[in-house]
């Protein structure tokens, strides 16, 4: 679990992976909303296999339209998903557009190769289990959902 700063300290970009029973937690942290929705999309990856290890070589476009915030983190983590089946891609950077409810995305990554990337798990999909978008006490926006594995 990561620890408040004080609100004037700067962000640092990160994400994590927090306890839940049966399948896995996942939160992005940043100085915005599209640095959040970023860092989350990391944490997804890491799910699955180290980011260090996929080579960000290929964008893939990702577009989501949603009602709320979090309905749009829930599209978008699901798109993600999505894409990593249909594509049999693995992604490990992202850059995040955010303009009211719709999201414009890049994700980038490369071919899965199962020997080299060492997969763990699969994600099935984003669930609304402790889904949430907030700002933390020290004034960072926080994503996060449990996914399921």
């Amino acid at each position: 679990m990561a620890t408040a700063e004080p609100p004037h300290a700067a962000s640092r970009a990160r994400w994590e992976h927090f306890a839940h029973i049966a399948d896995v937690g996942i939160r992005g942290i940043g100085s915005s909303r599209e640095e959040a929705f970023a860092q989350i999309a990391v944490a997804l990856t890491a799910v699955i296999t180290d980011p260090q290890r996929v080579t960000p070589q290929e964008p893939v476009p990702i577009s989501c339209t949603a009602p709320s915030g979090e309905s749009l983190l829930f599209d978008w983590l699901n798109a993600i998903i999505f894409e990593m089946a249909t594509r049999r891609m693995l992604f490990s950077r992202f850059s995040v557009q955010l303009l009211d409810h719709r999201l414009e995305a890049e994700a980038w990554g490369e071919p899965l190769d199962p020997e080299r990337h060492e997969p763990v798990v699969e994600a099935k999909g984003a669930t609304y289990t402790e889904l949430r978008l907030f700002r933390n006490p020290a004034g960072e926006w926080v994503a996060q959902c449990v996914v399921d594995v």
